[in-house]
């Protein structure tokens, strides 16, 4: 929460200029009733219209300053709103851009989206209210009772008694509310979840005729949703009816008595009509207020949802300057010294003891089956998670010893899953060098064998992209991620089960033409196909996070039993043979 409030600092002139205005508006409405009264007790009273006509123009001019100085405190209230939703938004996108994997797969992509849109609204609406009714409704309500008594002092006492009564039931009501506004969110981070999944996933859930049963399962997390929604509001809405109840009890009160001191010549007929404006203020400002509580308790609790996030440090930190000096283990590229390692997650490892070398310009495959942590292996490479045990170097430097972008600059990676960013597709391509020129980019298409994609569309380099690549087939998006990665130009590269949408031709050309790029640029080739692998000069043999095999294609079918199965398993042929 005070992480959040502090981004009210940069707008302080703008969180004191508008409750200032609106405090101005506020005395001209405390104003009008004594006005009202002197209408009532010298004009009428004394039948005489030039001083009513009087009366009625300061009653405009007042109106005209109140909307005057209503509508400057809106326009300072409403730049320092959005300017703290605007940078509160970017220094959580930023803070967010800071975390590593295990922060993101702790916390998940549904409760972060949530608090970054949903959330962050919220606040907005919070401080824009605060700043315009957290001291006008206060200041009308205690200005209210002050002028009460400088009417009437035993009428006055009414309107002490019940404005503690009042206080009592609204911040009760605020204090039960506010986690369950908690609460709220978090079923909303559910259902988002649900939402999200099943949008990304409409294809296979038509395949399979699911559509039924996300069905029922979106509206039982609605349901849920509403249910809760509806539990908050019914408490809610006992503070409108029951701060009525109280005010209209009061002002029962007030009417009563002051009727009785009109009688007995005690007070006039105008001070009545006035304490009974006043009495009419205090319940509209108390309907106004109870909606800011509300209001302010949905914002407090997003703003502690918020702040959740900026509690979660990064967990890696990375170094400023390199220690040590890269390049001290001659032609080693990437070495893993008794490497295990375990997600957050999972008790287990997903990886165990591995050890190997990869030489400068050599390419190598890592061959398992699903889930035998292959993509875990190459994610610590360029350190997207930290090892739990043993040391992963890169030039003979430990992989934690050097600053960020010098690793990741030394680093090309194709994921699993195929991603375009919507742009064009020389936008695309620049991902990997923002200064490559067309010369470079047509370079590595070719070698990415996706140049034949790019000319097919109109525009050429200049076609457009749309969101997450969908005017591409998947075999296209592969190609075009692979060729992102080449324009990189990087040391290392490695190619994550990147290329499963080809076919083998296709698999092939591309291997050749990495295999004859210029440089000596270390591959590592992870694929379920024995073919992809075949050539590499090392192959990785991995069986539930443990590498049982290491050597060439020949050297493992004579001594690996679980090569020669999955080799076996795509070439049933050459097992008959």
């Amino acid at each position: 929460m005070k992480k959040v409030l502090s981004y009210l600092k940069k707008y302080t002139k703008e969180s004191i200029l508008a409750p200032a205005f609106k405090l101005l508006e506020a005395g001209m409405d405390l104003l009008v009733p004594l006005v009202v009264a002197a209408i009532i007790n010298n004009g009428i009273g004394n039948e005489d219209k030039g001083y009513v006509v009087r009366c009625f123009i300061i009653l405009i001019a007042l109106a005209i300053l109140g909307i005057a100085f209503s509508f400057t405190a809106q326009w300072f209230a409403a730049k320092a709103s959005v300017g703290v939703a605007t940078d509160l938004r970017q220094a959580l996108f930023d803070h967010i851009q800071g975390f590593s994997y295990t922060e993101l797969d702790r916390l998940g992509t549904d409760t972060l989206i949530t608090r970054m849109t949903s959330d962050i609204n919220q606040v907005q609406n919070g401080v824009n209210l605060a700043l315009r009714l957290v001291l006008r409704s206060p200041f009308i309500v205690f200005g209210a009772m002050i002028m009460a008594f400088m009417i009437d002092v035993k009428c006055a006492l009414i309107f002490a008694a019940a404005i503690p009564v009042l206080a009592v039931v609204v911040f009760g009501i605020m204090l039960i509310c506010i986690p369950l506004y908690s609460r709220s969110q978090r079923s909303l981070d559910k259902l988002l979840g649900i939402t999200r999944e099943n949008l990304e996933g409409v294809r296979v859930i038509r395949a399979f005729c699911r559509e039924e049963r996300e069905i029922e399962e979106f509206d039982e997390k609605n349901r849920a949703l509403t249910k809760m929604n509806e539990f908050v509001g019914r408490i809610s809405t006992i503070m409108n009816p029951g701060t009525y109840l109280l005010i209209n009890i009061a002002t029962i009160i007030l009417i009563r008595s002051g009727a009785l001191r009109v009688e007995m010549g005690d007070l006039k007929q105008g001070d009545v009509v006035a304490l009974y404006n006043y009495m009419a203020q205090i319940i509209v400002e108390l309907v106004k207020l109870a909606s800011l509580i509300i209001t302010l308790n949905k914002s407090m609790a997003c703003a502690g949802r918020i702040g959740e996030v900026f509690a979660v440090e990064p967990g890696m930190v990375y170094k400023e300057i390199a220690n040590g000096r890269p390049g001290s283990e001659g032609d080693t590229s990437v070495a893993f010294e008794k490497v295990s390692f375990s997600y957050t997650t999972s008790d287990a490892d997903a990886v165990t003891d591995i050890s190997f070398k990869a030489r400068k310009g050599q390419t190598i495959g890592i061959i398992g089956g699903t889930g035998c942590g292959k993509s875990t292996l190459v994610n610590l490479i360029p350190r997207f998670y930290d090892v739990t045990e043993g040391v992963v170097t890169v030039d003979g430097q430990d992989v934690r010893d050097y600053p960020k972008d010098a690793l990741t600059g030394k680093i090309g990676i194709v994921p699993q899953k195929a991603v375009l960013f919507e742009g064009t597709i020389r936008e695309n391509m620049k991902w990997g060098n923002e200064n490559a020129d067309d010369t470079q980019i047509r370079k590595a298409l070719e070698a990415a064998q996706a140049a034949e994609v790019v000319d097919g569309k109109e525009g050429g380099l200049d076609a457009h992209v749309e969101q997450n690549g969908r005017n591409f087939s998947g075999g296209q998006k592969q190609r075009l991620c692979i060729a992102r990665a080449l324009v990189k130009e990087p040391e290392i590269l490695i190619l994550d089960d990147s290329s499963s949408a080809l076919d083998f031709a296709t698999d092939l050309k591309l291997r050749r033409a990495i295999h004859n790029l210029e440089g000596n640029m270390t591959v590592f080739i992870v694929s379920q196909r024995t073919a992809s692998v075949r050539n590499a000069d090392t192959i990785l043999v991995l069986d539930d996070g443990r590498l049982v095999g290491s050597g060439t294609h020949d050297a493992l079918m004579k001594d690996c039993e679980v090569y020669r199965e999955i080799y076996y398993s795509q070439f049933p042929d050459e097992k008959e043979a």
